[in-house]
């Protein structure tokens, strides 16, 4: 592996050995784990993986990483000394030793010279900044959504990504079901006729921002590190409620300040497929305010996005719905598929897997640093997905239309708009 200095240095000691310094090592037993017999994969094989904020959802992609054979987890860092704990103790207890290290301070992670890649589940403000660090120190990444605050924040993750050429995969894990896939491969490949409209649920359109909660005494920085978890965000006083996960009441929590705005935490997702179904073309260029509970988006080639707070056929949460001249398709988190025309199937079968695990989205992340390759939630199809969200969310807050050229990535004669293209960071945190 590129990074894996360790097992290079093994490579080459054992490439050197002579015949006669071969009987003086003769007597060492070598367990079978090193050499990749009995199931084990061998270490010159295995991904080494750090972790940086691993809390509720980053524990389930975490077993979802310990789940493969050839990843070595060796690092957490949380700003929280109680995960800190809880995550060493579940990841030596899956390895059988006590090698995993535990960190308040990210960057300490980083500069760990054997290690490969990092899995990034903190809260959304710290996402795209933990990305770019872990880009520049040369490890890649598994990125929880939302990935991006804002949409200069996605162009410069996108551009830090090809520069760096680390591999980045959001975690956008229903490109990696079988129905959603099929689903975008009809919309993608004209099986439903010429593309008409491609409907996105985000779950609620609410233009939310953050405010200040009620201050609470700040806990000691060995228990919770107040500071390192605002990062670039704006400084405010310490509450609970912001530090505990989703909050979405008004004036807290992830959402604005935190997060970028109601339209993105599903939106991110099912916006993200509805990318995918347009061949991952860039982001729509006009967005309207919404009108009977839908706000409409127009790409170039005159396909409408159009985001519904309410689902169609009950196919489970993140439903998806794509119209073309002749045929249609919805697609849910069922694990289920909804066809106009059951010939749309052509004699195929298509696994239904509901719950949306990210199993097979990791497991993709893991074959790419290997290969080198592009994921299926790469860096540049995360951001054309995350602009859609944040170019409909400042819609959706200036309640009327705006134009968003792509060639400049401004939106056109708006001086409103442009002003929230982009957000100020807290030192030391600028991009």
């Amino acid at each position: 592996m590129e990074k894996n200095r360790i097992s290079h240095s093994r490579r080459q000691f054992l490439g050197t050995v002579t015949a006669g310094s071969a009987a003086v090592l003769a007597p060492m037993i070598v367990p079978s784990s090193a050499l990749g017999r009995d199931g084990a994969v061998a270490p010159s094989e295995r991904i080494v993986v750090g972790g940086i904020g691993i809390g509720r959802r980053g524990g389930y992609d975490l077993g979802c990483f310990l789940q493969q054979k050839d990843v070595q987890f060796v690092a957490v860092a949380d700003i929280k000394a109680q995960r800190q704990g809880e995550v060493k103790k579940i990841v030596d207890t899956h390895h059988g030793n006590e090698n995993c290290k535990t960190y308040r301070d990210f960057r300490d992670v980083l500069d760990r010279d054997d290690i490969d890649a990092v899995l990034i589940a903190t809260g959304p403000n710290w996402h795209a900044t933990a990305a770019m660090t872990a880009a520049k120190a040369g490890k890649d990444m598994y990125c929880e959504k939302p990935v991006t605050k804002n949409i200069i924040q996605s162009l410069i993750l996108a551009d830090t990504m090809r520069r760096t050429g680390r591999v980045f995969q959001a975690g956008t894990q229903r490109r990696n079901l079988p129905h959603f896939s099929f689903a975008c491969e009809l919309a993608r490949t004209g099986k439903l006729g010429k593309l008409q409209k491609v409907y996105a649920h985000p779950a609620g359109m609410q233009a939310m921002m953050s405010g200040w909660l009620v201050p609470e005494e700040v806990p000691d920085q060995d228990v919770v590190d107040w500071d390192m978890y605002l990062g670039p965000a704006a400084w405010r006083p310490y509450n609970k409620k912001l530090l505990d996960g989703f909050n979405f009441e008004k004036g807290g929590g992830f959402v604005g300040a935190f997060n970028g705005g109601g339209v993105l935490e599903w939106g991110s997702h099912c916006v993200d497929l509805c990318q995918w179904a347009v061949d991952d073309s860039l982001p729509p260029v006009e967005y309207n305010a919404p009108k009977n509970g839908e706000l409409m988006a127009r790409y170039e080639n005159g396909t409408q996005l159009i985001f519904r707070e309410k689902g169609w056929i009950p196919l489970g949460s993140c439903p998806v719905r794509f119209e073309g001249e002749t045929g249609w398709v919805e697609a849910g988190d069922s694990g289920k598929l909804v066809l106009s025309s059951p010939e749309l199937l052509a004699g195929r079968s298509v696994e239904e897997i509901g719950g949306y695990p990210a199993t097979f989205h990791v497991r993709d992340f893991l074959d790419c640093v290997k290969t080198r390759s592009q994921p299926k939630g790469n860096a540049q199809a995360a951001c054309n997905a995350h602009i859609a969200c944040h170019a409909a969310n400042i819609a959706l807050l200036l309640n009327r239309q705006v134009k968003f050229d792509n060639a400049t990535n401004t939106f056109i004669d708006d001086v409103e708009a442009n002003r929230l293209r982009s957000e100020a960071l807290r030192e030391p945190w600028r991009l």
